[in-house]
């Protein structure tokens, strides 16, 4: 199994401002990114898919009154000839 670093990026160039990284299973990053397109109309890619992984198992922790923010910071485009859009 494939693992992606997501939640605060692992490319985040100053980590003081980074609360946490996870590890997000490739397949999981996938399997939501379609999600997303599917359900949300939002084309993204396998990062994007991550990162909403990560920010709903962040969003089981607080309280009702807390809000979870992410960013969808790719394009599916360049996913289109790749498996994540391309399935059988």
């Amino acid at each position: 199994m494939r693992e992606s670093a997501s939640a605060s990026s692992h490319r985040c160039g100053n980590r003081t401002k980074v609360d946490e990284i996870q590890t997000v299973a490739t397949d999981d990053a996938i399997v939501m990114a379609r999600r997303l397109a599917r359900e949300e109309g939002l084309f993204a890619g396998a990062s994007s898919g991550a990162n909403v992984v990560a920010a709903l198992r962040v969003a089981e922790r607080p309280g009702p009154e807390a809000t979870v923010v992410t960013m969808l910071c790719d394009s599916g485009l360049r996913y289109l000839s790749t498996d994540l859009y391309n399935q059988p």
